[in-house]
């Protein structure tokens, strides 16, 4: 049987967009397959979230449906597999479920809803879909498709380091008779689960005996990048295909072939998260709307890095880089800006905060003293340089990219409305340590971020003489404790035993701990870890907790 693998990026809620995407698929690989293979919640994108609330928007969905049995007409020798959310006609529950149609000569032979119903992290599906009631296989041209979505592959024990569900869809379809495995899949980018899915997928097939075919959604929907790499394996768990990763691929594959060991290797790293983060900020601004956009160049690592990522995704003749030097900025700040955006080609536009700083202190000489600088007037010059951006922003229609890091983010080192001020935070889920990963890996090619912003100690300069470690732990300290409290989950007693200083443990602790409400009023920013800051995070504001 020869299988289309059609890795594409949705858009959501643009059911008419993403059916003509499908459209064109399928005219294009009809003639060469048996079946063509979509994403999850191809028809909708995901994640739709509380779209899937609106009954107008579930019937257009069926609407859609229909369209696609129509088209199959025209491709009578050909299959579609197509990921769309359906009514469970049931009085009882949500009333919806996560599916997949299998479409075929007009008609539909199969609806194979989700089972396992993710409800950790960034996924909360069981607000939105009942589970399945059954598991069962579909025949299909003298296969018996075992269909499945998405975490139903995610079932088994060893999986993750603590099983979830009491049930393991893949197995009861292999158990039903199934001679090829396929899972329609959004499965979002975190860094290292490449070879973790890979891994899964190929214990599967190397299990039951069977031909796997995982398809899964590319692109960058609000805070989740998707990174395809969608695979077909044979009956052994080795690579009959696979797929690039961030980009949209088709690829049409006999599946019962048999599989060519050793072929499979995992992207770099830091590859993946730079990858991952051009894709995000692309798919961010031209989804909703915008085509530049406008950075805020300090000579620091994380603005220089943030600028370089996005002229990769959108070009330099879209992005603008503003330096805005103070009484406080050293000279190598605003030379080494000029010297970044020189090398990446930009417009450059030095912008002196100094006189609307003049101005403030003399409005508030009468109120308090403004002799010496404390953390108000520090907080002032960020705010005077997040207006600026913004009023370039309107002018321009250029979305402001703010640059703060994750270790920042965590910790508070950072002004409302001042430096968070912007649309999108790229960096936001990318801890300082691997900000310079990936200023090294930016500069692999060619020197474009000067080695005299790498090689700078940070600072804010925001006050004469300051350093970032002034006030903060070494960033390679700061970052393997918040990767202990924020991902890890461990408590103060068993990070002290990892070998950290107590008091440092406790004011980093202390310190995430009381600035969420900064957070919860940054920009979207895009994850790339295991646990990232917004969707995926619950903690309440108002609270008196000890861990």
């Amino acid at each position: 049987m020869k299988i289309t693998l059609a890795q594409l990026n949705p858009v959501v809620g643009d059911i008419s967009g993403n059916l003509k995407k499908l459209s064109e698929l399928v005219g294009r690989f009809a003639p060469e397959s048996d079946l063509i293979v979509f994403p999850e919640l191809f028809l909708v994108g995901y994640p739709p979230r509380d779209l899937l609330e609106r009954q107008t928007f579930i019937e257009k969905t069926q609407q859609a449906i229909q369209e696609v049995s129509r088209l199959s007409m025209q491709y009578p020798d050909t299959g579609l597999i197509v990921g769309a959310p359906r009514p469970s006609g049931r009085a009882v529950g949500k009333g919806l479920y996560n599916s997949a149609a299998l479409i075929y000569q007009g008609g539909i032979l199969g609806w194979r809803d989700k089972s396992l119903l993710p409800n950790y992290d960034v996924f909360d599906e069981n607000r939105y879909f009942d589970p399945a009631e059954v598991v069962q296989v579909i025949p299909f041209k003298g296969e018996k498709l075992g269909i499945s979505i998405c975490e139903d592959a995610w079932g088994q024990e060893e999986a993750w380091c603590r099983r979830l569900y009491s049930s393991d869809p893949i197995a009861l379809l292999a158990k039903q008779g199934a001679t090829l495995l396929i899972n329609i899949s959004a499965s979002p980018f975190q860094v290292g689960k490449e070879a973790v899915r890979f891994g899964l997928i190929s214990r599967q097939a190397h299990k039951y005996g069977l031909p796997f075919v995982y398809v899964n959604q590319v692109g960058g929907n609000d805070e989740l990048i998707f990174d395809g790499r969608s695979l077909a394996l044979g009956r052994r768990g080795d690579p009959l295909a696979v797929l690039p990763g961030f980009e949209e691929a088709a690829f049409t594959v006999e599946v019962n072939q048999t599989g060519r060991p050793g072929t499979y290797v995992p992207a770099e790293a830091i590859a993946t998260v730079h990858d991952a983060l051009v894709l995000g900020l692309r798919d961010y601004l031209g989804k909703c709307g915008f085509k530049r956009a406008v950075v805020g160049l300090s000579g620091g690592v994380d603005s220089a890095v943030t600028c370089c990522l996005a002229v990769t995704a959108l070009g330099r003749d879209n992005v603008m880089g503003v330096a805005m030097p103070s009484p406080y900025s050293s000279s190598g700040s605003l030379t080494d800006s000029q010297n970044l955006a020189a090398n990446l080609g930009i417009t450059f536009r030095v912008i002196s905060i100094t006189p609307i700083y003049h101005a403030y202190l003399e409005s508030f000489r009468p109120v308090f003293p403004v002799a010496e600088i404390d953390t108000t007037l520090e907080n002032v010059q960020a705010r005077i340089r997040g207006n600026i951006l913004m009023a370039l922003s309107n002018r321009f229609g250029a979305l402001v990219l703010s640059t703060g890091n994750k270790s920042e983010l965590a910790v508070g080192y950072c002004t409302l409305y001042g430096d968070m001020s912007g649309g999108l935070a790229v960096l936001a889920d990318v801890p300082k340590t691997m900000v310079y990963e990936l200023a090294d890996y930016i500069n692999r090619p060619r020197m474009i971020i000067p080695q005299e912003i790498i090689d700078k100690v940070p600072s804010a300069e925001l006050r004469p003489n300051q350093k970032d470690q002034d006030t903060l732990p070494p960033y390679d300290i700061l970052d393997q404790i918040i990767q202990l409290y924020l991902v890890e989950a461990r408590s103060v007693e068993e990070i002290v035993r990892a070998g950290f200083d107590p008091q440092t443990v406790g004011w980093v602790i202390r310190t995430i701990d009381r600035n969420e409400y900064k957070r919860r009023q940054a920009a979207p920013g895009l994850k790339v870890t295991s646990k990232a800051f917004g969707m995926g995070r619950r903690i309440p504001i108002a609270a008196r907790y000890e861990i």
